[in-house]
Order: structure tokens, then C-alpha cells, then sequence
């Protein structure tokens, strides 16, 4: 029981700007259930974005709605997933060879490709926000997509390669088998029940995961940590493109 109270504040730590100052020790139970824990971050996150939504809703513009939420999206986890997306889309809009992509990828100033796709997926994620806000569509559905984005990260950890021997991948990766991976997704079972279009949502990551992954190893014949952050944004921009078709073209 210890070591799952520990792998759940390594989780909140790494993935969140959450206040939670306690000391985690580090080994390979911590870690497991840390990879375990990343699909609740994701519930924890996703429903004070929905508590958010649901006070403020009626007494702000949708626009400026939408605006404030994506903001405390950012924020919550401190764009540590914005990082490595912009990581990613340096390395391959440079079509460099790859090992020249690895260290596109490593440097710490942002090239033209990055911020594009930052642009792009922030305005795309502040568009759908405003048009559910502007239907008047819940958006309780959020604790799904946060939830799904991480077991999108958690299902990379566990069954991709990592491309290098020493990185946050890597280490994440010890000691992981596929237990932890049916452990982490089992919270999501009864979300999927509860949240309308659950069980759309997790059809919906399959093919993302899929054509994911495929292209990540590739192009890089591996994973790393932003390529693992990356899967949590492009799975969350994913899975809000296929709950609003749902919710407006099937419902």
C-alpha cells in the first residue's frame, strides 16, 4: 500500500504543477505504480477542468470560457507536454537524417515547426472548447480525455522500445510489463460507462495509438520522454476532435 501512495504522488509530481511536497523514494515498485497511477492523474485533472466549466458556465462569454479552461489545462501541468511536442515537430519538419533528428530534438531553443504545431493544437483545442461551451454539451467528458490521453503515454512506456539506454523513457520503462498496462487502464472501465460517449472515447484512441506509433518508431526507431508527451497531446486533441463528431454528427 505504501509503494501505490508513493507511485500515486510520483504521478501527480511528474505530471502536474500540483502542490504535493512529500519526498517519493524511487524504485521499481514506486515506478510501477506511478505508470499505474498516470490514467487517475488524468481523471483528477480533467474533473477540475469539468468543476471549472460547470461554475463558471452562464456567467462568461463561451469564448472567454474556453480561453480561461484551456489556460488551467496549460497550467496544471505546466506545459511539460507542450514541450515535447515542440520537440517533435522540430525533429521531423527537418527531415534530417536521424541522428540529426535526435539532436534537433535535444536542443533547448524552438525552431519555426514547433511553435506552428503549438499554434495549431492550441487554437484547435481552444476552438472545440468554445464550440461544446457554445452548444451547451457538459464537459464532463474532459475527465475521460485527460484520463485517455495518459493511458495513451502509459501504453507507449510499456510496449514501445526505448530509442536510447539512458533518458526519462528509459527509466520510466524498467521493470514495466504488460500487468501495469491492464492496471492503469482498469479505472477507465467504469468512466467509460459513466461519461456519455465513454465507450466512443476509448474506441476512439485505438487508431490513434495505432498510426501513433507507428510513425513515431519510424521516424525514430524509438521513444523517448517527448515522445511520450507528445502521444498526451496529440491522444487529447484526438479525442476531442472524435467526441464532438460524435456528440453532434451520431447524437
Amino acid at each position: 500500500m505504501r509503494d501505490a501512495v508513493y507511485g500515486l504522488a510520483l504521478a501527480l509530481q511528474f505530471l502536474t504543477r500540483l502542490p504535493l511536497p512529500l519526498a517519493c523514494p524511487w524504485t521499481p515498485a514506486t515506478r510501477r505504480w506511478a505508470i499505474r497511477c498516470y490514467p487517475l492523474v488524468g481523471m483528477l485533472l480533467g474533473g477540475l477542468l469539468a468543476a471549472v466549466a460547470a461554475l463558471l458556465e452562464g456567467t462568461l462569454p463561451a469564448p472567454l470560457l474556453a480561453l480561461i479552461l484551456l489556460t488551467l489545462w496549460v497550467a496544471l501541468s505546466g506545459g511539460l507536454h507542450l514541450d515535447g511536442l515542440m520537440d517533435v515537430a522540430d525533429a521531423l519538419g527537418s527531415n534530417a537524417p536521424l541522428e540529426t533528428r535526435w539532436e534537433i530534438m535535444k536542443d533547448p531553443h524552438v525552431g519555426s515547426f514547433g511553435i506552428l504545431a503549438l499554434f495549431f493544437l492550441l487554437l484547435w483545442k481552444a476552438a472545440l472548447l468554445f464550440t461544446l461551451l457554445e452548444a451547451g454539451v457538459s464537459l464532463v467528458m474532459l475527465v475521460a480525455v485527460l484520463a485517455l490521453g495518459r493511458l495513451a503515454a502509459v501504453t507507449l512506456l510499456v510496449l514501445a522500445p526505448a530509442a536510447h539506454a539512458e533518458g526519462m523513457a528509459a527509466s520510466w520503462k524498467r521493470d514495466l510489463a504488460s500487468l501495469d498496462l491492464w492496471l492503469a487502464a482498469l479505472p477507465l472501465l467504469p468512466l467509460a460507462a459513466l461519461v456519455p460517449g465513454g465507450v466512443w472515447l476509448c474506441l476512439a484512441l485505438a487508431p490513434f495509438l495505432a498510426l501513433y506509433a507507428w510513425g513515431m518508431l519510424r521516424a525514430f526507431k524509438g521513444i523517448n520522454g517527448d515522445i511520450v508527451g507528445t502521444a498526451i497531446e496529440g491522444g487529447e486533441l484526438w479525442l476531442l476532435v472524435a467526441w464532438s463528431w460524435w456528440w453532434f454528427v451520431m447524437g
